[in-house]
């Protein structure tokens, strides 16, 4: 399954793609989700920290954080993430 979630800018898509997903380790650090306000998600990683995340827009947000939901309750895992711009593309299996 694979989605393109559209970030705010690039630095955003950057970020959100090296926190959900690390290629050596083929392991995905986010572990929940603490709020959705308007176009942005604070997210947590494995070692407790929150880190904000700003979509293009609302539906963008919503759309990652439905997308992830299943990753988070370890139904599916994420095998890649690309970047381009400010464009996510991910992928689980």
């Amino acid at each position: 399954m694979k989605k393109t979630i559209i970030c705010e800018d690039s630095y955003e898509a950057e970020k959100l793609s090296s926190l959900i997903f690390v290629r050596d380790e083929n392991e995905t650090f986010i572990t929940g989700i603490l709020e959705i306000i308007e176009n942005e998600i604070i997210i947590t990683i494995k070692d407790k920290s929150a880190h904000s995340v700003l979509f293009r827009d609302k539906t963008q947000a919503e759309t990652f954080a439905d997308f992830i939901q299943s990753v988070i309750e370890n139904n599916h895992r994420i095998i890649s993430t690309k970047v381009l711009e400010n464009v996510v593309e991910i992928t689980k299996e």
